[in-house]
C-alpha cells in the first residue's frame, strides 16, 4: 500500500482545504452509514458484527473511514497504520476460514456505498457548501484507489499467515512422526498432546512408507484417508493409520505410482519404529537395484534379502566365509556349481526338480554334486550349515562374495 493518499490520487494537491474540512463534517454519517453496508454484507456471506472477529472488523472499517476523511484533508499524512491493521484483519480473516476474498467483497462494497453517500449528499446541497462535480471525482479516484490498497494489505496478511500457519503444520507434524518413530517410545501423555496439536486421531495399527523425495505435504494429500507425511533423514516417511482398513494400501500405492518407495510392515502404533526401520532400508536397498524393477516394494516381500542385507558388510563376510571353498575355481565352474548347490539347498535334495529347474540333464547335476561334496564335505548334511549357505548364496548366487565390503 502507497504510504500517502496522495501517491495513490496526485489530483487531491489541487483540492480546496474547504473540500477536507466539509468531508470531516460528514464523519459521523459516514460511519453510520459505512456500518450498515459492512453489517449487510457480512450477513449475506453468514456473519456477523457481533462476535470478537465482526468486532474488530467494525473497528477497522472506523479507522478506514477516519483515515480517509481526514487524508482527503491531508493527502500527505501516511497511512501504515490503517495498512497494518488491515494486514491483521486478513490474518483473522485466514484464522476464522474465511475466502481470500471476502474481506475485499465487504470493503468494495463499503466503498461504493461511501460513493453513493458523498454523490447524494453534494446533489441535496445549494450553494458552494459541497465539493464541486470535478472535486468529486477526484475525491472518487482517491476512495477506490485506497480501498483497493486496503483490500491488497489485507490478502497480504491472509496469505502471511497462511504461510505461517502451514510451517506451523509441517513442525507440527514433523514432530509427531519423529515421535512415532525415535528410537526410545514416547510417554503415553507427550504423544497423546503431539497427536492433539496435529489433529490425527491415533490409531491402533500402522504402517511406515519411506518415499523418494521432499514434497510430504503433497505425497500425504495424495495418500489421504489420514496419511501422516513429514522429511526425515533423506527421504519423506509416511505413516498410515490402521493401514489393515480396506482398501487403504491399496490407495497408497496408486498415490505412489511414478514415485520409488517402500512399504513397511502393518505393526501396532507402539511398534512404528520397526516398519520405518524396514522401509527404510529396503529404500536404501530399492535404490540400489535391490529389490527389482517395481517402484513400489513391499518389505513383507523382501524380507529375506532385508535380514540378509541389513547390517553392511555381513553377508559379504558370510558369503566369503561359508562359500571359501569356491574360491579357487574357474568362473564358469564357479557359478554353475554354485547355482546347482543353489537349486539342491531349494528343492532338498531333489535332483530331478533341479534338473528341471536349471534345464539340465539330473546326471549333470548328480556330477555337480559330486563335486560339491568334495568341496563341502559333510556341511551339506548339517542343517545350520545348509541355513547359513541359502543365506549367502540368495545374496550372492554366483558364488563370488561382494568385494566391496558393502554386503
Amino acid at each position: 500500500m502507497s504510504d500517502a493518499l496522495l501517491d495513490i490520487e496526485p489530483g487531491l494537491a489541487g483540492l480546496a482545504p474547504s473540500v477536507g474540512d466539509h468531508l470531516r463534517e460528514l464523519r459521523g454519517p459516514l460511519h453510520g452509514r459505512i456500518l450498515a453496508t459492512v453489517r449487510a454484507a457480512m450477513a449475506a456471506q453468514g456473519r456477523s458484527l457481533t462476535g470478537g472477529q465482526g468486532q474488530g472488523l467494525a473497528l477497522g472499517v472506523q479507522t478506514a473511514v477516519d483515515t480517509f476523511v481526514d487524508a482527503v484533508a491531508d493527502p500527505g499524512r501516511e497511512l501504515t497504520g490503517t495498512r497494518e491493521v488491515f494486514h491483521a484483519l486478513g490474518r483473522t480473516e485466514y484464522r476464522e476460514g474465511h475466502r481470500v476474498d471476502a474481506l475485499r467483497t465487504v470493503l468494495t462494497l463499503g466503498a461504493r456505498d461511501i460513493w453513493a453517500f458523498l454523490v447524494e449528499h453534494a446533489a441535496a446541497q445549494t450553494g458552494p457548501a459541497g465539493p464541486a462535480p470535478a472535486d468529486l471525482y477526484v475525491i472518487a479516484g482517491a476512495l477506490f484507489g485506497y480501498v483497493d490498497a486496503l483490500a491488497g494489505a489485507a490478502a497480504e496478511g491472509f496469505l502471511a499467515e497462511q504461510r505461517d500457519t502451514a510451517q506451523d503444520w509441517a513442525t507440527t507434524r514433523r514432530r509427531l512422526v519423529t515421535l512415532l518413530v525415535q528410537p526410545d517410545p514416547p510417554a503415553g501423555a507427550v504423544l497423546h498432546a503431539a497427536a492433539d496439536a496435529a489433529r490425527w486421531p491415533l490409531p491402533a495399527t500402522v504402517a511406515v512408507v519411506s518415499v523418494d523425495g521432499t514434497d510430504a505435504e503433497h505425497v500425504a494429500r495424495s495418500i489421504g484417508a489420514g496419511a501422516l507425511a513429514a522429511v526425515v533423514g533423506d527421504a519423506i516417511r509416511v505413516v498410515l493409520p490402521d493401514p489393515g482398513t480396506p482398501g487403504r494400501l491399496d490407495r497408497a500405492r496408486q498415490a505412489l505410482v511414478g514415485r520409488r518407495a517402500a512399504l513397511g510392515p502393518t505393526v501396532r502404533r507402539q511398534r512404528a519404529r520397526l516398519s520405518y526401520r524396514l522401509s527404510r532400508r529396503a529404500l536404501a536397498l530399492h535404490q540400489l537395484g535391490a529389490l527389482g524393477p517395481d517402484p513400489v516394494v513391499s518389505c513383507d516381500d523382501h524380507l529375506l534379502t532385508l535380514l540378509t542385507a541389513w547390517e553392511p558388510g555381513l553377508a559379504g563376510h558370510l558369503a566369503g566365509t561359508v562359500l571359501a571353498p569356491l574360491a579357487g575355481l574357474r568362473p564358469t565352474t564357479r557359478r554353475a556349481l554354485a547355482e546347482t548347490l543353489r537349486g539342491w539347498l531349494r528343492r532338498q535334495g531333489q535332483v530331478v526338480a533341479v534338473a528341471e529347474d536349471l534345464h539340465t540333464h539330473p546326471q549333470t547335476v548328480r556330477y555337480r554334486m559330486r563335486q560339491l561334496r568334495g568341496l563341502f564335505g559333510t556341511a551339506l548334511d548339517d542343517p545350520d550349515a545348509r541355513l547359513l549357505l541359502t543365506l549367502a548364496l540368495h545374496q550372492h548366487p554366483t558364488g563370488e562374495p561382494d568385494r566391496s565390503g558393502d554386503g
